[in-house]
């Protein structure tokens, strides 16, 4: 039986895995650092907390997530045109040596062999920026403010080549797990062409970075339509993307780009993870989207972007079923398990 790393591997590659790669089994998470506790987001449910860099972060009871309220008297970035008048990083080099032991000690547990030890990185370029100055706003920016926009970006990309650089030098993950969010349910924020001129060269930027300082493997989430994006993804050096919703037709994705990227996602967590999930739906949704991308250069995974749940057991089942799927499905296959 193959390992979960090598299993994976074998699922990115159009190799021989013996069985689906189970949700984020294969990652060591490492949900916080040093950075991520000096930023000081709200934990979930906490509710309001302003962070080191003095946006207010709120993360309402039973919310998979935080999001910034950014109502007029609380948005950081008051007129994008000025926006270097209103801006400050977190002074992350201030960080004494000792606080980043405890992280150094549970990169040393985990068994590499199994999983990769992954930096889990929230906050990208686009979302950090509208967390500063709110998401219409920044929207708007790409029209009236273009040469602002791409001023802000460079100045937001050298704070994560200096995030890097400092996990990476402490900690030397594996992989890193990316967040930015870069679309609704249904569309992107911005067409294709927009996220190319704003985005496509900072983030082949920052992740050629991470290789250097040694990271294998760039995983991407953005729970959202992304499909005509990916050639981009590709193109910035993601090896995987998760958090690929059904109405990007997950299917059809693998089946186009899968030899260049592997689909992370397929199963939209609104209809696994609520008050009144069940073990059969569940099974019939893990069943469908099995069927449907098949084993290779494809991950079954809730959207969500973080190996837990918001209603306790969900995320457990799920996993239950997609093991449970994956026996009957290599099994009907003929994809008979490797020996040890």
């Amino acid at each position: 039986m193959l390992t979960k790393k090598e299993n994976l591997i074998q699922t990115m590659t159009g190799g021989s895995p013996d069985r689906f790669v189970n949700q984020y089994e294969f990652l060591h998470l490492l949900m916080s650092t040093p950075i991520g506790d000096l930023i000081g987001n709200p934990n979930p449910g906490e509710g309001r907390k302003v962070n080191a860099w003095g946006v207010t972060m709120e993360w309402a009871p039973g919310q998979p997530g935080m999001f910034p309220p950014n109502t007029p008297d609380l948005v950081v970035i008051k007129d994008l045109e000025d926006w270097k008048d209103y801006v400050h990083y977190p002074e992350i080099e201030k960080i004494p040596e000792a606080a980043w032991e405890p992280y150094i000690e549970e990169c040393e547990k985990v068994d590499k062999s199994e999983q990769y030890v992954t930096y889990f990185r929230t906050g990208g370029l686009f979302e950090q920026s509208h967390h500063l100055g709110e998401i219409s706003n920044i929207c708007m920016g790409f029209y009236e403010y273009p040469d602002e926009m791409h001023e802000l970006y460079k100045w937001l990309l050298d704070f994560e080549m200096r995030d890097a650089e400092m996990v990476c030098s402490h900690l030397h993950p594996d992989a890193v797990f990316h967040h930015d969010d870069w679309g609704s349910q249904l569309s992107t924020f911005m067409s294709p062409d927009m996220f190319a001129e704003f985005f496509l060269e900072p983030y082949q930027e920052l992740y050629k970075y991470y290789r250097e300082l040694g990271v294998e493997l760039i995983i991407h989430h953005s729970d959202s339509y992304a499909a005509t994006l990916v050639p981009y993804m590709i193109e910035m050096g993601i090896d995987i993307w998760q958090g690929a919703m059904s109405s990007n037709n997950v299917p059809e994705l693998v089946k186009k780009y899968g030899k260049d990227i592997t689909i992370m996602g397929g199963i939209d967590t609104a209809l696994i993870d609520n008050d009144h999930y069940t073990r059969e739906k569940d099974a019939e949704v893990v069943k469908e989207v099995c069927d449907a991308c098949g084993p290779l250069y494809f991950i079954p995974c809730s959207t969500a972007g973080d190996d837990i749940s918001t209603f306790p057991g969900a995320k457990e089942m799920l996993s239950e079923e997609i093991a449970k799927y994956s026996e009957v499905y290599f099994k009907e296959h003929g994809l008979s398990k490797q020996e040890a």
